[in-house]
């Protein structure tokens, strides 16, 4: 594992569920139809639930400013395509992105299916993670990814992936208009269950669950983005020091997948969100950044975010991030999903 600061990084708490308890004791509660009829349709009675679920809430990090893009031996891969889930194996540890809401997996139950929702549904473990900590007395273990304006990102180790849903529009399939965000709640039942593949086996995924800046307008602030940079690189790193705690080889190889992190209904721009990323993983000391793309239009903005960190490489981390303020980036619109 690569690094870039000394260890140990301790959690707020952390906490070891049964998968089989934890479904059977706090079961999904959906209020929405689609997503009863794909639950059923998943997870039928009598299904069993196999493995821990590991469950950590870790604290903000304090950035190392004096880090310079060039040191950090991180590898930045661009993905076309969706999130997939690469395989946990012995010398290998992924996680992959929530796209989070300040409390944690809130809106899963209801109509909406963007990614959080969609990652939910294909992992209806974490529905019942959700039900389970909101009862839990410990206040560190509280279903939050934001606290007292600071990141409190949330791990999620070892959850059951049971289903991939194409989310694509496709009119033979009868999703004339996909079924991501608002399009799912009108989607028919039989267009949703058609589009969903159960896995048997499930395969074993870890979640990282950090919220992205939101509700901004005009030019970006520097304070707004040392608190963004600050999110990405608490969630990272708690990922990486995770991965270490949990791994059987101290040799593993630990990579986050991600994407167009508050890009969508948060109206991020997505040059600056990409280097924000790229930066965070650096500082982390991760040994490698997965940025999912969707298409190869998605990956222009990563390209160009990667082109301007390269124009920063002789400057410290605050001075890059000063430099990023003066570039004059601007919030956008919320794209209503």
């Amino acid at each position: 594992m690569a690094s870039s600061e000394p260890f140990p990084h301790a959690p707020l708490g952390r906490i070891t569920l049964t998968a089989e308890s934890l479904v059977a004791d706090h079961p999904p509660r959906f209020k929405n139809r689609n997503k009863e009829a794909l639950f059923s349709h998943v997870c039928p009675p009598r299904t069993t639930y196999s493995g821990e679920i590991t469950v950590s809430r870790w604290p903000q990090r304090l950035l190392p400013l004096e880090l310079r893009w060039a040191d950090a031996p991180t590898r930045i891969e661009l993905r076309p395509g969706i999130f997939q889930y690469a395989p946990v194996t012995a010398d290998h540890i992924a996680w992959t992105l929530n796209f989070a809401h300040s409390s944690l997996f809130i809106a899963y139950a209801g109509p909406l299916f963007a990614q959080d929702e969609m990652q939910v549904m294909e992992h209806p473990a974490l529905a019942s993670v959700r039900e389970r900590l909101k009862d839990d007395p410990d206040p560190r273990l509280r279903p939050l990814t934001r606290e007292g304006g600071l990141a409190t990102p949330v791990l999620l180790r070892g959850v059951e992936r049971r289903c991939a849903i194409a989310t694509d529009v496709n009119a033979d399939e009868d999703r004339p208009r996909g079924l991501y965000g608002n399009a799912f709640a009108r989607a028919s039942e039989a267009a949703v269950l058609r589009a969903t593949r159960v896995l048997s086996p499930p395969t074993i995924s870890n979640i990282l669950a950090i919220e992205a800046p939101e509700g901004g307008m005009g030019r970006y602030g520097l304070e707004q983005l040392f608190d963004a940079l600050s999110t990405a690189y608490s969630g990272f790193s708690a990922a990486r020091a995770e991965s270490e705690f949990a791994a059987e080889d101290a040799s593993s190889k630990v990579e986050v997948h991600s994407g167009h992190w508050g890009t969508g209904a948060y109206g991020g721009d997505r040059v600056l969100m990409a280097m924000l990323q790229f930066l965070a993983a650096k500082a982390a000391g991760l040994d490698r950044l997965v940025f999912h793309t969707v298409d190869h239009a998605g990956a222009e903005p990563c390209r160009e975010a990667l082109r301007r960190l390269d124009g920063l490489t002789a400057l410290p981390l605050g001075g890059t991030l000063q430099a990023i303020a003066a570039m004059g980036f601007e919030w956008g619109f919320s794209d209503g999903n």
